[in-house]
């Protein structure tokens, strides 16, 4: 795995009193950043030799959705290619595909596997899978449609590859739990468990109609930490908001901790308006253990690519101390 030289940040603002703050210059990455795209999101970034290398959502002016390939020096200002990842069969031949999008990324072992929800017959999750982001390999679903935000954990758990998922409808789901799943190889999927439900209204109206799991999980000596959306079903539709979750190391179905309140939700002008209002959508998030730094990246609005800041300590605190 490549070694983190330069982690994207900004010191927190005099003026702010939340526990995670947004970048000033956001958006990093705009909406028309390539010729073709309509809006590029909901993206996910790794650390790749000296700077970074990510996968992202690139909707076409016609508003078809694929993922392409990009790099960064510093992981704020990117480069994505022009044409979208053109993938090779890799543990299967049939690699159909009529959409791809809304990728996650993850360094396992001795390859960078990448997740997206597919569109085979509906929605369900894509694997796939390459060494240097310029060759790319498809493997076979994950699962049945419909399905959306597949997770993958950065390592095996009793002696299994571990992914979270959000099993979900062929339109714009109304409803929606965190499941976990077990592979021995990557290709075949078992041993599904509930993990984390939607919370109750008067609990914690903000994730009380569905949840998913966003960027790939943290190892802290707290458990996993696993960032999700949460939807909330207004008179003006639906509302996308940030939380945590703390599962078990061992035992990740299990959640210790799961924020009562929301560590982020839609405020800016670019969160707030867009070609879907109102919706903070993560997908990625790099961080340094040593000097305690957490760069988490978002779609806003559906539209374009931001980045928010946060202490990862200070993050893990919040989420005991508000927990439901």
């Amino acid at each position: 795995m490549e070694k983190l030289k330069n982690i994207p940040w900004q010191e927190k603002p005099e003026n702010c009193n939340t526990v995670m703050w947004r970048y000033s210059e956001n958006p990093i990455i705009d909406r028309y950043t390539i010729p073709s795209s309509n809006s590029i999101f909901n993206s996910a970034v790794v650390p790749y030799k000296d700077g970074y290398a990510g996968v992202f959502r690139c909707d076409n002016k016609a508003v078809q959705m694929n993922i392409f390939a990009g790099f960064s020096k510093n992981g704020i200002d990117w480069e994505i290619n022009h044409e979208p990842i053109d993938f090779k069969a890799g543990n299967t031949q049939m690699i159909d595909s009529d959409y791809k999008y809304d990728p996650r990324v993850v360094f396992i072992e001795d390859r960078y596997w990448i997740t997206w929800c597919n569109g085979y017959h509906g929605p369900t999750i894509g694997i796939g899978y390459t060494f240097d982001f310029k060759e790319f390999f498809q493997c076979e679903n994950a699962f049945l449609p419909f399905n959306r935000n597949g997770v993958l954990f950065p390592k095996k758990i009793n002696g299994k590859y571990a992914m979270l998922s959000r099993p979900s409808d062929n339109g714009h789901t109304p409803f929606g739990d965190i499941y976990i799943s077990y592979s021995p190889d990557m290709k075949y999927w078992g041993e599904h468990r509930c993990v984390m439900k939607v919370a109750p209204f008067e609990q914690s109206a903000w994730q009380c109609t569905k949840i998913g799991a966003g960027p790939i999980p943290i190892l802290t000596d707290d458990g996993w930490l696993v960032f999700y959306h949460g939807v909330i079903a207004t008179c003006n539709g639906f509302r996308y908001s940030i939380g945590a979750a703390l599962l078990d190391e061992n035992e990740p179905d299990r959640v210790k901790y799961r924020s009562q309140p929301y560590l982020m939700a839609p405020a800016e002008l670019y969160e707030l308006t867009g070609d879907v209002p109102n919706v903070i959508f993560p997908c990625a998030a790099i961080h340094s253990e040593k000097e305690d730094k957490l760069a988490l990246y978002y779609g806003a609005a559906d539209t374009v690519t931001a980045i928010a800041f946060g202490k990862l300590r200070e993050i893990v605190n919040f989420v005991k101390n508000n927990s439901l």
